[in-house]
């Protein structure tokens, strides 16, 4: 199992940077930013001096959109990346929610994200792809290569993951839930011909480490990652809304919890304490998350891996980022080793 590092890029840019440098020391081979251009500082200039200051690091977003940017810049911007640090990226991309709905806009379609897959990809590896109904293609891009994953929740988005992307992004770490999700692109990758083991399963989520269990230490953790209940459940009404309640087609699992949410301030998104998530159960938080000592995350990382998960990133958004990173250094990664 490969281990990443999920960051926001808030300033100054020059921490983001340190810790992404520390991650890699640690054993972490991905490190992941945040790409909301309202909220946080522009991932890809950062994205730029992580690469300078690493050796081995591969870079991506988790995730961007196929709307706050035209396909060719998102596509020149990863390519050039690639060229001048040697294919070290991934394109995470998904619908777009913080991004699109702090502007004003609603989440792009699953239609125009699935033609963005391909387009992005094909002018990232120097092809020729079609966009907004003009062929295009990248003359400069010399062996690029950019694998794209999707993030997904519902079966639509599930089964276009499967279908087109090289990997799929599951924002949560329950395991029940991820067991399906799997399941569903792997079955999906199938039905298209392909080979369901090629599409990298990547599982997001909270981590926080304590040095035991007892209550009071597994109380912090949960107040230091409960905003992440908070955040899928966006996600998660959007799937409601969309199929309902009790359509059969999402698990229950899922959307149960959201029942007390009463909205969403994005002014507080990805942020310990945020003060619209308190809705969301310990329950949840335990399920989604890992908290607890470093044997805990072993055991629920190996359940997940026992299950097709390839890789773990690790959202760092607590006030634990760097004992978190250290931690899983120096015994978490070498137990899943």
């Amino acid at each position: 199992m490969d281990f990443g590092l999920v960051l926001q890029t808030d300033p100054p840019a020059s921490d983001v940077v340190e810790l992404m440098r520390r991650a890699e020391r640690n054993g972490f081979t991905h490190g992941w930013t945040f790409d909301s251009a309202v909220l946080w500082q522009e991932p890809f200039v950062i994205h730029s001096r992580i690469l300078d200051r690493t050796e081995r690091l591969t870079v991506g977003t988790m995730v961007t959109n196929p709307g706050t940017r035209t396909w060719e810049v998102t596509a020149s911007t990863f390519a050039t990346l690639n060229s001048m640090y040697g294919n070290r990226t991934v394109c995470g991309i998904g619908r777009g929610d913080s991004a699109m709905r702090v502007a004003g806009r609603p989440p792009n379609t699953l239609a125009r994200l699935g033609e963005a897959i391909t387009a992005i990809r094909d002018l990232a590896e120097g092809r020729e792809a079609v966009v907004d109904g003009t062929a295009l293609r990248l003359p400069w891009v010399e062996d690029g290569r950019l694998p794209v994953w999707m993030a997904a929740y519902g079966p639509k988005a599930l089964a276009m993951a499967g279908e087109q992307a090289d990997g799929f992004i599951l924002q949560l770490a329950d395991v029940y839930l991820t067991e399906w999700m799997v399941k569903t692109v792997r079955a999906a990758a199938e039905r298209a011909g392909r080979d369901p083991a090629a599409v990298t399963v990547c599982v997001a989520a909270p981590a926080y480490v304590t040095a035991d269990d007892s209550p009071e230490a597994l109380a912090h953790a949960r107040e230091q990652c409960r905003w992440f209940g908070g955040m899928v459940g966006n996600h998660v009404a959007d799937l409601v809304g969309r199929y309902g309640e009790h359509s059969g087609l999402v698990p229950e699992e899922l959307t149960a919890y959201i029942k007390q949410r009463q909205g969403y301030d994005y002014a507080h998104h990805g942020r310990s304490g945020n003060p619209d998530t308190a809705f969301v159960p310990d329950e949840i938080v335990d399920r989604f998350c890992l908290i607890g000592p470093p044997q805990a995350h072993v055991a629920k990382l190996t359940a997940l891996r026992d299950l097709g998960v390839d890789h773990f990133a690790v959202y760092d958004m607590h006030d634990a980022k760097e004992a978190t990173i250290d931690a899983y250094g120096e015994q978490v990664i070498p137990a899943m080793s």
